[in-house]
């Protein structure tokens, strides 16, 4: 029986947590900072969450996370 091949984008922008939750990195924290509002910046620096309904379909790219 063959292995399923990770898919690579997916594993540089996704991890997958010990509970099973799909952990990802803001966007809008790369360039043009001196346009945004301290406050947001703060609020994009720590991790979020992929919602719900949306980790399965990541999950399925990251069979081995």
């Amino acid at each position: 029986m063959g292995k399923i091949k990770t898919h690579r984008a997916s594993a540089k922008r996704f991890s997958v947590t010990k509970s099973g939750k799909v952990k990802i990195k803001h966007m809008n924290m790369r360039h043009n900072l001196g346009g945004k509002a301290t406050k947001r910046k703060r609020d994009l620096r720590g991790a979020g969450y992929l919602s719900e309904s949306m980790a399965p379909n990541i999950k399925k790219l990251l069979p081995y996370a």
